[in-house]
């Protein structure tokens, strides 16, 4: 295999670990502008650099925020999200309360559901050539 910048290394593996993750707001409202983008990028490096994840991208509209992320193996996405989620939308409403129109029914900034993908460099038909083609001993 060529060489790769993404490549990362733990204590006993070599991994290269990205998902796409995509969290919506309740109810769908369009509640973000840019200064809630860019404090929500804060936010969310500073919870990704607590679990040992790189931020690679980060982007969003009024209404969702679409995440890269390079994680360890030892990193469960769920609880990742689950932190993501829960501190974001709690700082969120302490620093920004005009926030807070948008809790009429309930007291969260995003929907109880999200979207995570993994994302690879490969086609799939390209890993099976090259596991395919590895030496193996007789």
């Amino acid at each position: 295999m060529a060489p790769d910048l993404d490549v990362r290394t733990g204590r006993h593996c070599v991994f290269v670990l990205h998902a796409h993750l995509v969290f919506v707001t309740k109810y769908r409202h369009r509640v973000f502008t840019d200064r809630h983008l860019t404090r929500l990028e804060e936010i969310m490096r500073a919870v990704c650099a607590d679990f040992e994840v790189e931020l690679v991208e980060f982007n969003g509209e009024g209404d969702h925020v679409h995440l890269l992320v390079n994680f360890p193996p030892k990193v469960a996405l769920s609880k990742l999200v689950n932190s993501l989620k829960g501190v974001s939308s709690r700082r969120m409403r302490q620093e920004f309360p005009d926030l807070a129109r948008h809790y009429w029914r309930a007291s969260r900034l995003w929907s109880g559901s999200y979207f995570a993908g993994s994302v690879d460099g490969a086609p799939l038909s390209v890993l099976r050539q090259y596991i395919d083609q590895q030496q193996r001993p007789i």
